[in-house]
């Protein structure tokens, strides 16, 4: 990709600006941003600049590494939030699955990647069904290391256009429509509000703040963008917040192989720990 040139844009942003961006999102949240990003960096950054009234990146960085508040904006503003309602399905019908043959009397899934909500109010509806009831014993902890997203998945509203993949059955079931000034938006039901505990926890932290034994976890689409020794390390850790029947469902382009003697493969990216695994993890990771 052709590098940016300096006199191209509003604001100067040098190499050694989007080095230092790199180093900074890598210490916050262990993603290494690739050289093809600058361009993105730039653009998602360029806010922030005209916010603070700064000219340089330089300047706008020194306030990054002086400022908490400012420093969260940025890394919020770089975190990718990709994502929507029933995304990759066939996990959502492994889920259910799981549910209805266990039958459990309290159930508890982490959702490690929440982004603006889209994923955990999914998990939520497909409880919700897989119980046969609108008060199921479902606890979802739903976690992301921007707090921005994590704000606009507790409000829980969308634009119609973004439940495109939701069908009308569940739309009718589970959405409110807006009307007047909030025409075109829709706000998730308070019985799956209730059931989600939003919490910020960082993937890369020594500490997760989780209860003991969950039954799933599911982590998609986000270690794709750790190198491969932290993939190994979180993925080892999921073995240690899981119980014995528990169930880890990843993204469909991350593979955990090389966690072999702590995860077996269910399905398609899904998988359970083995015997050993909670002992094994701990004293690895």
């Amino acid at each position: 990709m052709q590098a940016v040139a300096e006199d191209e844009h509003e604001f100067n942003f040098t190499a050694a600006d989007f080095a230092r961006v790199r180093r900074l999102l890598h210490d916050h949240s262990g993603i290494s941003l690739a050289e093809s990003k600058r361009s993105m960096v730039y653009n998602r950054l360029a806010r922030r600049l005209r916010s603070r009234g700064v000219r340089h990146f330089a300047q706008y960085l020194d306030v990054v590494e002086r400022d908490g508040a400012e420093h969260e904006a940025c890394m919020n503003a770089l975190t990718t939030n990709l994502t929507s309602f029933f995304r990759e399905p066939h996990h959502f019908e492994i889920m259910a699955e799981y549910v209805r043959a266990r039958q459990l009397p309290r159930l508890r899934i982490w959702c490690a990647a929440a982004s603006t909500g889209e994923e955990p109010y999914s998990i939520a509806m497909t409880m919700v069904e897989a119980y046969n009831s609108d008060s199921p014993p479902v606890e979802i902890i739903a976690s992301d290391i921007d707090t921005d997203v994590l704000a606009h998945a507790q409000r829980g509203v969308y634009a119609l256009d973004r439940l495109s993949t939701v069908s009308e059955r569940r739309r009718a079931r589970f959405f409110q429509r807006g009307d007047g000034p909030n025409a075109g938006f829709a706000r998730v039901r308070p019985l799956l509000r209730t059931m989600i505990d939003y919490r910020k926890i960082n993937l890369q932290s020594d500490a997760w703040a989780l209860p003991d034994a969950l039954d799933i976890v599911i982590c998609r689409n986000v270690l794709i963008y750790f190198q491969p020794p932290l993939q190994q390390r979180i993925v080892r850790r999921f073995a240690t917040v899981l119980g014995p029947d528990g169930m880890l469902i990843t993204g469909h382009s991350e593979n955990i192989t090389t966690a072999g003697d702590i995860f077996v493969a269910l399905g398609q990216t899904t998988y359970k720990p083995r015997g050993e695994a909670r002992r094994l993890s701990t004293s690895r990771s």
